[in-house]
C-alpha cells in the first residue's frame, strides 16, 4: 500500500469543511434524539418530588460531615467552627454533563481499501462532528479532549472542534493513537473513536488511568472492511503505517485464518479493559452507514450512571 500523497493546505482545509458540512447534514438528517431521556426524566422526577441530588452544579444544597477522600477545598471551614467535626459543602447536581471527545489521528487512521470510501481518519472525523451537533443541540456541554479548552455548548463548541481538527491535520505533527492524560473534573464522560490496534496493555493503561479519576466513557473501534476479513491473495508486501517496518507475504491467503483469529482475540481485549472500566465498546466498519454507529454512541451517552456521592 503507498503511503497518501501529500496534501496542501487548501486541500486539507477544504476536506475539513466538507466533513463539518457532512457532519451537521448526518445529525440533521437522524431524529431529535435526546442525549439520556433517563436523565431528562429524572431531572424531572427530582423536580416533581422536590428531590435533589449532589454533583457539580453552582447551587448550594446541604452540608454533610468530612469522609475520608474527600478534598479538603471542599471543606465549609466556617461550618465546620461552629461544630466539632468538618463538615462539607454540597452543591446541587447540574443536569448538563460535559462530555470530551477525541478521534485518532495518528498514521495507521489513513489507511482505506474502497475508492470513494471514507479513510478510517475520514470516517473518524464524520463522526466526532456529528456527534458533536447532537451534543450540542441536546444542551450538553463538549470539549476536544486536549486539555486546552473548556466545555462550551451550543454551535460555538462544534464550531471550536472543527477548528481543532483541522488544526491538527495542518500541522502534520505525528499524532499519538491514545489520548493523553490530560486532567478532567471527576464524573465527566469521554468518547475515543480509533482503530485500537496497538498494544493491549497501552490501551488498559489509558482506560484504566481515566476510571481511576471516577470519568465515564466509549470506545468506538473504526475499521476498513479489508481489516477485518484480509481478503488480499498471493505475495503481497504490506507497508507499517507507523514504524512498524514492511512485511513481504508470499501466499497472503496461508496466513488469513491466523490473523483473523488474532484480530478477534484483540477485539475480546479491548471489549474486555472497557468492561473493567465500566466503559462501553462498539465497532464500526467504514463501509457501513454512519447512522448506525452515532447513533449507537448517541445512546452510550445516555445511559448516565448515577454519580457518586
Amino acid at each position: 500500500m503507498p503511503p497518501p500523497a501529500a496534501e496542501t493546505h487548501a486541500t486539507r482545509t477544504g476536506r475539513a469543511r466538507g466533513i463539518e458540512r457532512r457532519a451537521r447534514d448526518l445529525a440533521a438528517a437522524l431524529p431529535p434524539l435526546m442525549v439520556a431521556a433517563e436523565r431528562v426524566a429524572q431531572t424531572v422526577a427530582q423536580g416533581v418530588h422536590g428531590r435533589r441530588r449532589v454533583g457539580r452544579g453552582d447551587s448550594f444544597w446541604q452540608f454533610r460531615p468530612y469522609a475520608p477522600g474527600d478534598s479538603a477545598h471542599r471543606v465549609d471551614w466556617r461550618q465546620s467552627a461552629k461544630r466539632d467535626r468538618l463538615f462539607i459543602r454540597e452543591r446541587e447536581w447540574e443536569a448538563a454533563e460535559s462530555v470530551w471527545l477525541w478521534r485518532d489521528a495518528s498514521p495507521s487512521m489513513a489507511y482505506g481499501t474502497v475508492a470513494g470510501q471514507d479513510t478510517k481518519r475520514g470516517r473518524a472525523d464524520l463522526l466526532v462532528l456529528a456527534l458533536a451537533w447532537l451534543l450540542a443541540r441536546a444542551g450538553e456541554r463538549i470539549a476536544p479532549l486536549d486539555g486546552a479548552a473548556r466545555p462550551l455548548t451550543g454551535r460555538l463548541a462544534v464550531s471550536r472542534l472543527a477548528e481543532t481538527l483541522a488544526g491538527q491535520a495542518r500541522s502534520g505533527a505525528p499524532a499519538p493513537s491514545l489520548p493523553a492524560a490530560v486532567p478532567l473534573p471527576r464524573h465527566a464522560r469521554v468518547v475515543l473513536i480509533g482503530d485500537f490496534l496497538g498494544p493491549l496493555d497501552e490501551t488498559d493503561a489509558c482506560i484504566a488511568g481515566f476510571a481511576e479519576r471516577g470519568i465515564d466513557g466509549h470506545l468506538l473501534q473504526v475499521l476498513d472492511p479489508a481489516e477485518e476479513s484480509l481478503p488480499f491473495a498471493g505475495r503481497a508486501r504490506y507497508e507499517g503505517l507507523e514504524g512498524e517496518g514492511d512485511l513481504v507475504v508470499g501466499r497472503t491467503e496461508s496466513l488469513r485464518d491466523a490473523y483473523v483469529a488474532r484480530l478477534a482475540a484483540h477485539r475480546a481485549g479491548l471489549q474486555s479493559i472497557a468492561r473493567a472500566a465500566g466503559w462501553t465498546f462498539a465497532l464500526h466498519h467504514t463501509d457501513q452507514a454512519p447512522q448506525t454507529a452515532l447513533l449507537a454512541l448517541y445512546g452510550a451517552i445516555g445511559q448516565i450512571p448515577e454519580p457518586l456521592a
